[in-house]
């Protein structure tokens, strides 16, 4: 038994025990006390919308406040203890009362009286903006198409970024190469704040994920079968991360810092100030990174005329990259009246990035040793990005009667230079490749609410993207001197436009909720392709779709806050403008990544049946769920050998593998995928998500290549697979008092296997602790990522001439420590008096959906 079987098992063990462990501290539970209420005025009629705020007189951290609902009343979940009530409203004076609270139970109604009529100049006096203070929400919500989670509970992500907290959220799956999936699929559309953007680079790489922290981060939206409101793009789903923006009233902020190991130091603040009918916000900061990525391939070629012809060929790869990161977002929003409020934001980004890479050969017949080579890299990578935001919201009415218009500009570009040194005939490469990407989005929403339960809603979106790429590759060795290498030199434009209208329309009968919607979306592409060698070059392409997507979403509900749920949508999967440019990369001449221009759109029909239930301590969201997708994209990989005329290999230090996005077959999934969070007691919470899936791929061709002769060699490629698979992930949260919790995540990924390919399953466990200080002003944390150094991705792949067993680690074991400084949260300064409504921002979120 090796060392890896041996960590496995360990790991596998002490998985179990966190399962079984969580599940015994559920024995020794405890309640808080459930507290309602009531807020009256002096004629004893209810008072809607009131503030009620809770402080806790011993300690500030078990404060907690609600608003009061249309009846005035309230109710809410408090520790004993004895507390100062503050109670606020629109046009009523401040009220303060004390009580104790000793358990649950009703604590009666509370009276307040009304402003005075007027003032010695004879102005009717208005009281200022209410601030409230509420305590930290469920992590996990569920939303008639959409869930919601919410990171700020998420210990072991803290002082991380964008990529550890979609590590935690239910539904999400990060690889160990950043690739970030939804049930199975890698087809995740990313949105900041309902719109692409340029803080997330071109391609969506783990990068720019890097790059956002995760203290700026306010809620993650996962939509799992987005209506037509949403952009038809991405069939496994839509991740909308939804960016920090305060309410408070008065000048507020944090700031965070974090130093780690591998080497990481961050430092972050996020500062906001409302003053009148002005808001603005400031977020920004930066850090160092340093990561480590390490690999190794051993591929076994034969040839299908001589079985005793085999070669292998043993690959170990590191790179180590060192990455600085800055980022700065300033906005205002300024209220015209109370109708009508215009924003305006901008934002800029960049990263730097020094790599480091050795790749080490040894290639070996059936017997002696044949070959060996090293291969060092280093390269560096400058990415700055840009964008500006530009919006209007205007209310008709106090109905609903909307109407919101917005304009992004968005910039960014990308330079990678890279040198290679390889002692194949003392090779060496001089790679340059530069990218920049131009985008303008434009949308209106219109929403009209017809009588008491029905809304229309309406709109239209432009989207204008260009990507323009240049590759320059030159070579030289010990016969010839630094020279472009044609083949993969070259300049291209990619250019898509699309254009969107959607029609959607909601309702209720009794207990039946309904959504009905169409989107039309009108796509356009080109591209212009030129290579230095003149056999590489293609016509300008262009390719056109009309595409109708319709979504239908079915709710029955029970009870209050317990309803079926059953939806119906079509998506659409665009290529990635990388995977379409011809010949795109040139890292490594035996391993290198082929574009293909004639890929085209896959679609996928998507249907959920679902059932939640939302309680004080519980929810439960149980989905089972079907996706079929037609001309799914697949990646090909294939070989080209060098051989004599009798096919044997004749030059193993030349076998160039290729990889080549192609259109191909079905792919079909369906499974049960199950999220839940329980507050068992005060002191011990869960978060957990449970997904089992079976999966049907089709797809088998026969494709033609050559080999270094140039002679036609034909092939079959088969992805035929089926199976059924498995991802869990369990989050448990224990408070050991008042002002200490630490967190014990636990992640388990099935194995997968296809014709094509083998996956092995994978193992992670991570901890995170967490200190209140400073009377609640700051808190110190501490994380552990993958304690065990479990988490990595072993496959083995097949190819008509080679088998290919790899592994794959994208980051080691991790820690950091981080402290955050909170200051005048929520204090009120001097301002213009203005009546508010306060009901539209008792969540913390005016984001419109995006469209």
């Amino acid at each position: 038994m090796n060392q890896t079987e041996i960590v496995n098992i360990f790991t596998k063990k002490t998985l179990a025990l966190t399962f079984v462990l969580s599940a015994a501290a559920m024995a020794f539970a405890q309640e808080k006390a459930g507290v309602t209420g009531m807020i009256v005025n002096k004629n004893n009629q209810p008072v809607p919308y009131a503030s009620v705020t809770f402080s806790n007189k011993a300690n500030k951290t078990l404060s907690d406040a609600v608003l009061t609902d249309e009846k005035g009343q309230y109710k809410l979940e408090l520790a004993p203890g004895n507390y100062d009530i503050t109670v606020e409203a629109i046009d009523y004076k401040k009220s303060v009362v004390n009580k104790s609270i000793a358990g649950p139970g009703n604590i009666g109604a509370l009276s307040i009286q009304p402003e005075a009529t007027s003032t010695l100049d004879g102005k009717t006096q208005e009281i200022q903006g209410v601030v409230i203070t509420a305590a930290a929400t469920k992590p996990y919500k569920v939303e008639l198409d959409k869930r919601t989670y919410d990171p700020s509970q998420d210990i072991v992500s803290k002082g991380g970024n964008l990529q550890d907290v979609l590590s935690n959220v239910p539904s999400v799956s990060v690889d160990t190469d950043g690739t970030v999936s939804m049930r199975g699929s890698s087809n995740v559309k990313f949105l900041i704040n309902g719109k692409p953007s340029a803080l997330l680079g071109i391609d969506d790489g783990a990068n720019a994920l890097q790059s956002i922290p995760a203290d700026q981060i306010e809620k993650i939206e996962v939509i799992t079968n987005p209506s037509s409101k949403f952009e038809a793009s991405g069939t496994a789903g839509i991740l909308n991360i939804i960016l920090k923006k305060s309410k408070k009233t008065g000048f507020n902020g944090s700031v965070i810092g974090t130093l780690g190991y591998l080497p990481q130091t961050n430092l972050n603040a996020n500062l906001n100030w409302r003053k009148g009918n002005f808001t603005w916000f400031l977020n920004g900061g930066g850090g160092y990174r340093e990561s480590k990525n390490t690999s190794r391939n051993d591929d076994y070629f034969n040839n299908a005329k001589l079985a005793d012809d085999l070669v292998q060929r043993n690959t170990d790869s590191e790179t180590k990259s060192k990455n600085n990161n800055y980022n700065a977002s300033v906005g205002i929003v300024y209220d015209i009246s109370e109708k009508t409020s215009v924003n305006a934001s901008g934002t800029v980004r960049t990263f730097d990035s020094e790599n480091f890479g050795n790749i080490d050969y040894r290639y070996t017949p059936l017997t002696n040793p044949f070959y060996t080579s090293n291969r060092s890299t280093f390269g560096t990578n400058n990415n700055l990005a840009f964008q500006g935001d530009f919006g209007l919201d205007h209310k008709f009415d106090d109905k609903g009667q909307n109407l919101s218009l917005s304009l992004s500009l968005q910039r960014s570009r990308s330079y990678n230079d890279t040198n290679i040194d390889d002692t194949i005939d003392n090779l060496k490469n001089v790679i340059n490749q530069n990218t920049i990407n131009r985008s303008v989005i434009a949308k209106a929403d219109y929403e009209l609410p017809i009588g008491e339960s029905s809304k229309l809603e309406a709109g239209y979106r432009i989207d204008i993207n260009t990507n323009d790429y240049s590759n320059d590759v030159r070579e030289s060795t010990t016969t010839k001197p630094l020279d472009f290498l044609k083949p993969y030199t070259y300049d291209a434009t990619y250019k898509e436009t699309f254009n969107a209208f959607y029609l959607q329309f909601k309702s209720k009968i009794g207990k039946l909720g309904y959504q009905l919607g169409v989107r039309d979306e009108l796509s356009n592409v080109d591209i212009n392709y030129i290579s230095l060698d003149p056999k590489k070059n293609v016509p300008a392409t262009t390719k056109n779709y009309n595409n109708l997507f319709p979504s239908v979403y079915l709710s029955y509900e029970f009870a209050k806050d317990n309803q079926l749920l059953l939806n119906y949508t079509r998506r659409i999967d665009r290529p990635r403008s990388f995977f379409m440019i011809p010949n795109p990369s040139y890292n490594d001449n035996q391993n290198i990544f082929d574009g293909n221009i004639d890929l085209n759109p896959s679609y996928v029909d998507s249907f959920e049946f679902g059932y939640s239930i939302s309680k004080k301590k519980f929810t439960i969201n149980p989905t089972l769920y079907y996706r079929h997708q037609t001309d799914d994209t697949k990646m090909l990989v294939y070989n080209i050998l060098a051989t004599d005329e009798n096919g044997a290999i004749i030059d193993p230090k030349r076998i160039e593998s290729h990889t080549k996005p192609i259109n191909l077959g079905t792919d079909d999934r369906f499974g049960l995928d199950l999220n839940f969070n329980w507050d068992a007691t005060s002191w011990l919470k869960f978060l957990g998500n449970v997904d089992m899936f079976g999966y049907n791929t089709k797809g088998s061709t026969l494709y033609d290549t050559f080999d270094k002769d140039g002679n036609p060699v034909q092939a079959v490629a088969d992805f035929n697979g089926k199976g059924f698979s498995t991802r869990a992930r369990l989050s448990s949260t224990i408070k050991v008092d008042k002002t200490f919790s630490f967190q014990l995540q636990g992640f388990y990924r099935g194995g997968q296997k296809t014709a094509y390919q083998d996956r092995k399953d994978m193992y992670a466990i991570s901890l995170g602790a967490s200190k209140t200080i400073w009377k609640g002003d700051g808190t110190l944390a501490f994380n552990i990522q993958d304690i065990f150094n479990t988490r990595a991705m072993r496959s083995t792949t097949y190819t008509a001439n080679s088998i290919r067993d790899s592994y794959m680690q994208w980051q080691p074991r991790q820690f950091s420590v981080s402290l955050t400084y909170r200051f005048k949260q929520g204090e009120k300064v001097e301002q213009p008096k203005k009546k508010k409504d306060i009901n539209s921002n008792a969540t913390g979120d005016d984001q419109q959906a995006p469209m």
